[in-house]
């Protein structure tokens, strides 16, 4: 029977043993000696009571072997978490498990990297650890360990943050399923997850639910609002840094609760149905089913059109109508009547649809579809854009729908962009219906619109995203990305309109906990500019214009090189004959690659993939670790070769992890460590304080700047 160690944050350990004494191999391994125990699968529940925090973590142990394994478990646990249970299912003598505080846990770490000069395990310095006695996974069989803890949640302020430790390493690879309830005696006013995508559901104030499957690695974060007596709550969260002479900032603020007395405010929305010849067969059934599906789902009382074009502009009525029996059963009649023929006029139809004169009281929107690019009337693209930008009197907010690939998809989102709507592209196989009602779904119950955010002082915020904010909706919340400068406390004013007209809300937000701990905050930032940038360099093509983006490649390239944020444009950095030193070339091939994509790439599946990017760039709150992204055959595309860390990345090149300040330095390193040596140890002390040592985990070399130094570990 052999002996393994097994640890949960880790993609797949690997079993290396010595004179029958057990040794600890991560990932990083150098040598594969037999196969060891592995972690196959892990479900985390979390109850969060207020401020206590239950966590069980179910944990799969599979012996891929013909005889059975004996296996001790390592799981990170947050610093003040107190054990509540450990059990196990299968064969064997009961197990035990005690729970170590973070410097007995940093001891058996430095024995176990003593012993295999593998410093995966130092990831988790900081963290305490559930240590399990050693038990019998059966031969060929799988093992299931359940670990329990408990917690207790620090406030700040309205904010509760919980963090569950998990692997930073890129190369992690164990699927997770997490589900979280949520029970607060106060109101709760806003989930937000920055780590990864989530599904939440409110059934009412004070309790929600969430639950996320992944593959990700990363901690999994979530932070609650929870209302205050302000009428609206806001948090802020701030990573501090010194070369930019302030830092990053988040704020999050969750709608304002209705005044008591208000009516709500009601929707008023105008479907614009493209009919040309192209829409023939099941595009124009999915349409005419989406538009009745959307009239059928206004509120009595609410107001409606219905616009129609190819060549020639038809409209329902005259102005909006209000939805009631005898106006929904002429829509359905229109509806139903509708033919296809002609061509495609994309700047009349929807001029005629920004200057109806709206209905009193209400918040305009357009559903604007078309499968074509325009070919009647103006078909310039800038000439279009412009028609939209200075002929919206009544500010009506335009989501689009590009039906198919044969449609110019920059336009299409650009016209949305300036409207504060969004952009939808169906694909051949997917269902126009299905795409309209789910945007649809979301424009329920307008909360806050127009919304301005005004700061105190403008010399100390910059860089806003996004600007303008969206419209807030039913279940929705604003998410606030900026830089900050100086450590004074921030003033924010937010203005807009809402039901009972216009609201002033006022915020002061001190700038004394901003941690290193909140290294996400800079890279989603980082995230949302790159993609600003890029969408403006794809706006410049318009109409077959080059040029004029040297200082937006550059300005992107130095974005990307810093934070490890890859898209399809930079996504070369990562190739291994790519000098990261070199960054007059890399700015000329990103170019290149904006010239020829971006740029004059302007409809086709190709030019659909590329907004599809561009669109979860800017509107994501989520980190992309793995630089995900769709290649021009809507293909799915991860790096692999590119770990970020805090606000920087290392880049994996001749099996060497380099940090990309070092990289740019291209001299020798000034002192080189050795993995287990006393000066190493004392290099890790160095790294947790700067919470940089989630980088430890990596395979190979490291060549990091490293407090005004070039270290190399190996």
């Amino acid at each position: 029977m052999k002996t393994t160690l097994c640890a949960l944050f880790l993609a797949s350990p690997l079993l290396a043993q010595t004179s029958g004494v057990p040794a600890w191999i991560s990932p990083s391994a150098r040598v594969i000696l037999a196969q060891p125990v592995q972690v196959t699968q892990v479900e985390a529940r979390i109850d969060l009571a207020d401020q206590h925090a239950t966590t069980t973590l179910d944990i799969a142990l599979h012996n891929p072997t013909g005889r059975p394994q004996e296996s001790e478990l390592l799981v990170p646990v947050p610093t003040g978490a107190v054990l509540k249970a450990f059990t196990f299912e299968g064969g064997g003598s009961e197990g035990t498990a005690k729970l170590l505080p973070r410097e007995e846990a940093r001891r058996i770490y430095d024995s176990i990297v003593a012993q295999t000069r593998d410093p995966a395990l130092l990831e988790f310095v900081g963290n305490a650890v559930v240590k399990s006695s050693v038990f019998p996974v059966p031969a060929n069989g799988t093992q299931k360990v359940r670990v329990t803890y408990e917690q207790l949640l620090e406030a700040d302020g309205a904010r509760l943050d919980y963090v569950l430790p998990r692997s930073e390493a890129v190369e992690y690879a164990v699927p997770w399923k997490l589900s979280m309830r949520v029970k607060s005696t106060s109101r709760i006013a806003s989930l937000y997850s920055a780590s990864h995508e989530i599904s939440a559901k409110q059934p009412d104030g004070n309790t929600a639910t969430l639950s996320c499957e992944t593959k990700d690695p990363g901690a999994f974060r979530v932070s609650l609002l929870r209302e205050t007596k302000d009428e609206m709550t806001a948090s802020l969260l701030a990573y501090p840094d010194p070369k930019i002479g302030g830092g990053y900032f988040l704020v999050m603020i969750a709608p304002p609760k209705p005044k008591t007395d208000a009516k709500p405010i009601l929707r008023e929305v105008t479907l614009v149905i493209d009919r040309s010849g192209s829409m023939a067969g099941p595009k124009l059934d999915q349409v005419k089913a989406a538009a009745l599906q959307v009239i059928e789902g206004l509120n009595d009382g609410e107001g409606f059109n219905l616009i129609v074009y190819n060549e020639a502009v038809e409209m329902f009525a005259a102005q909006p109508v209000i939805k009631n029996a005898e106006t929904t059963r002429q829509a359905r009649d229109y509806i139903s009547a509708l033919r296809v023929s002609g061509g495609t006029n994309i700047h009349d139809s929807v001029v005629d649809a920004l200057r109806q004169k709206p209905l009193e009281g209400m918040l305009p929107i357009v559903l604007f579809l078309t499968d074509g690019l325009p070919t009647i009337g103006q078909t310039s693209e800038k000439a279009i854009r412009e028609a939209v930008a200075r002929g919206n009197p009544h500010q009506r907010r335009v989501f689009t729908f590009g039906v198919g690939v044969d449609v110019n998809t920059p336009l299409l989102s650009r016209i949305a962009r300036e409207t504060r709507g969004s952009a939808e592209f169906v694909l051949p196989k997917e269902d126009v219906e299905v795409k309209v009602s789910r945007v649809f779904d979301r424009l329920r119950g307008p909360l806050l619109t127009k919304p301005t955010m005004r700061v105190d002082d403008p010399s100390r915020v910059s860089d806003l995203i996004p600007s303008p904010l969206p419209d807030v909706f039913e279940g929705e919340q604003i998410l606030l990305s900026g830089t900050y400068r100086g450590e004074a406390p921030l003033h924010f004013q937010l203005t807009g309109a809402a039901a009972g007209g216009e609201r002033k809300f006022d915020f002061t937000f001190n700038l004394d906990k901003a941690s290193t701990a909140n290294a996400f905050v800079a890279r989603l930032w980082a995230s949302n500019k790159i993609a600003v940038l890029s969408e403006a360099i794809r706006d410049l093509g318009a109409d077959g214009a080059t040029g004029g983006t040297t200082e937006l490649v550059n300005e992107i390239v130095r974005l990307s090189t810093q934070f490890g944020i890859l898209t399809e444009y930079t996504a070369f950095l990562a190739e291994e004959g790519t000098s990261l030193a070199a960054a007059p070339a890399n700015a000329s091939r990103a170019a290149d690659n904006y010239s020829d994509r971006a740029m004059k790439m302007r409809s086709g599946v190709g030019s659909v993939s590329q907004e599809g990017n561009l669109k979860k760039a800017a509107e994501s709150k989520q980190l992309n670790v793995r630089n995900r992204f769709l290649d021009a055959k809507m293909q799915a595309i991860e790096i692999t070769s590119v770990q970020q860390c805090q606000a920087g990345a290392l880049f994996n090149k001749g099996n060497r992890w380099t940090d990309a300040s070092a990289a740019k330095a291209e001299r020798a390193p000034d002192r080189t460590v050795e993995i287990g040596s006393t000066e190493f140890g004392r290099l890790v002390d160095e790294l947790a304080a700067d919470n940089r040592q989630s980088l430890l985990a990596l395979r190979g070399e490291l060549l990091l700047q490293h407090r005004g130094q070039l270290v190399l570990i190996r």
